[in-house]
């Protein structure tokens, strides 16, 4: 349902609106409930802290780059590191760490303050304080395996090495969707088996129909962290897995987890991980080839400000990050319609399989409830925010799509078995 995680929650309405609904005939439509006041707060709030984020993310390089800083940290790097290998290495190590400092302020706002604020965070500072520097040694270690790649092929191809960065990334994103289940994930979190012995006999049975061999779901302690529901999707090939919180199978009741997993599965079967590779290959290969086309005349612009007059220099990091993160604001709307498309495929073959439309529907309700969700956000926020169709969407389409009722046939019909 959502990219490690990400969706913080509260247990707002729980109580009442799951009983309520959960006494309801299979086939009752389920309305979509109105969001509540400290969910539309926690909405509105969220998109100002999404404008800040977008506008730091191209200041900060920027402010490297024009004060010429990021050529100081060169030279420095340089004095250390004598070869080009380990300039690069110290450089990266260097501004990495540079920009965890400056971000430490705005990252412990958002991510410590304002969801204990709004009673979202089991976390104590402790726990917060130890997964961000996890996660910053998790960069610098993978930033320090693969940043040497593209500044290389800079060297010796400058014509053509947004060509073969692209084609490179194809196989390091196949060996990060391998390793990050088996090795980062569970340095932030314990994952270990289902407790519950009779659900996981349903949902392997689930995945047998679904023909998913050697098929294995975790239970993942996040309630440690946080009161939210989420699964997800993980891995590839022998590292591929469903990973459940804790905190979902908790709040939501059998058939609406059953819904859950059929939609997790779905992605497993309609081949998403590998459409996504493929997907976001290109996506980079985009992103690259108009770096290469633009970034020589923006530094023959400043070069004097920069220090540098060369994409190859390392120096040029801040450039190629913050321009970056401006073409995301023109691409980000087409990488969310490809995720919304597949999400919403994958919520189709959870109705196909299981046939609860109503169950379905509860356990977005319940999502919305616990992750202080607005179930019809604004156009705005729909293109350039939203990940998944919006929740409103997703409890209108569970209600409305039965076509084994009618007897039309299912499009998902002939991948499972019936």
């Amino acid at each position: 349902m959502a990219r490690r995680t990400l969706l913080p929650a509260v247990a707002i309405l729980l109580a009442s609106t799951t009983v309520a609904v959960a006494q309801a005939d299979p086939g009752t439509v389920v309305a979509v409930p109105e969001p509540t006041e400290e969910a539309m707060r926690y909405y509105t709030s969220g998109c100002v802290l999404w404008w800040v984020n977008t506008v730091w993310g191209i200041l900060i390089p920027l402010l490297f780059l024009f004060t010429g800083f990021s050529a100081r940290i060169r030279n420095w790097a340089r004095s250390i590191g004598r070869t080009w290998f380990f300039v690069i290495g110290v450089y990266f190590v260097v501004y990495a760490l540079l920009n965890f400092v400056i971000d430490f302020p705005l990252s412990y706002y958002q991510g410590f303050l304002r969801q204990h604020e709004y009673e979202q965070s089991n976390q104590v500072f402790s726990k917060w304080f130890g997964d961000a520097l996890k996660s910053l040694l998790v960069g610098l270690v993978v930033g320090l395996v693969v940043l040497w790649v593209p500044y290389l092929l800079l060297r010796k191809s400058p014509k053509r090495w947004w060509l073969y960065t692209g084609m490179a990334a194809v196989p390091f994103m196949i060996v990060m969707m391998l390793a990050a289940p088996l090795w980062i994930d569970p340095l932030f979190n314990d994952f270990g088996p289902m407790q519950d012995k009779a659900l996981e006999t349903k949902i392997l049975a689930l995945a047998e129909r679904s023909g998913i061999e050697g098929g294995r779901v975790y239970e993942v302690n996040k309630s440690v962290d946080t009161e939210a529901v989420n699964a997800y999707v993980t891995g590839f090939m022998g590292s591929k897995r469903i990973v459940l919180w804790d905190t979902t199978i908790a709040k939501l009741q059998e058939d609406e987890l059953l819904f859950v997993m059929a939609h997790e599965m779905g992605h497993f079967v309609l081949g998403h991980i590998a459409t996504g590779i493929a997907f976001f290959s290109i996506v980079i290969l985009v992103v690259l080839y108009i770096i290469h086309r633009t970034a020589g005349l923006v530094i023959e612009r400043f070069k004097g400000r920069f220090g540098f007059d060369e994409l190859s220099d390392i120096a040029s990091l801040p450039l190629i990050i913050g321009m970056v993160n401006v073409l995301s604001l023109v691409i980000t709307p087409v990488v969310l319609t490809y995720t919304r498309h597949i999400e919403h495929e994958s919520d189709r073959f959870g109705l196909e399989i299981t046939h609860d439309n109503n169950g379905a529907a509860r356990a977005f309700v319940v999502l919305q409830a616990e992750n202080l969700g607005n179930p019809r956000p604004g156009l705005l926020y729909k293109i350039w925010r939203s990940s998944h169709p919006t929740l409103g969407d997703r409890i209108d389409f569970c209600n409305e799509y039965r076509p084994w009722e009618t007897g039309e046939p299912l499009k998902y019909g002939d991948l499972f078995d019936q």
